[in-house]
């Protein structure tokens, strides 16, 4: 899942004393970082169960000749995931 990605353009700033002080620490991860043989099962496992509500972020679904509508929803801020039906 990619979530708050920036465009490629965008920089972060932050007060680099809280960054000292507060002991705060920075990390990145593309795609929750995963391994996807050892999580997928997991995450299958917990959606199944109920823990995981992955459709309540759903805000579209689209048909296959949808995906530049979809892009566009994306690029605007409008959509947080959607799914394609075929």
């Amino acid at each position: 899942m990619t979530v708050g990605l920036p465009a490629p353009s965008r920089e972060l700033a932050l007060p680099a004393l809280s960054l000292v002080a507060e002991e705060r620490t920075i990390k990145g991860s593309y795609l929750g970082s995963c391994v996807p043989r050892r999580d997928v099962p997991r995450f299958v496992s917990l959606y199944r169960s109920g823990i995981l509500p992955v459709d309540a972020p759903l805000s579209h679904r689209l048909s296959l000749e949808e995906v530049n509508e979809g892009f566009d929803r994306l690029h605007t801020g409008e959509a947080v995931r959607q799914v394609i039906v075929f």
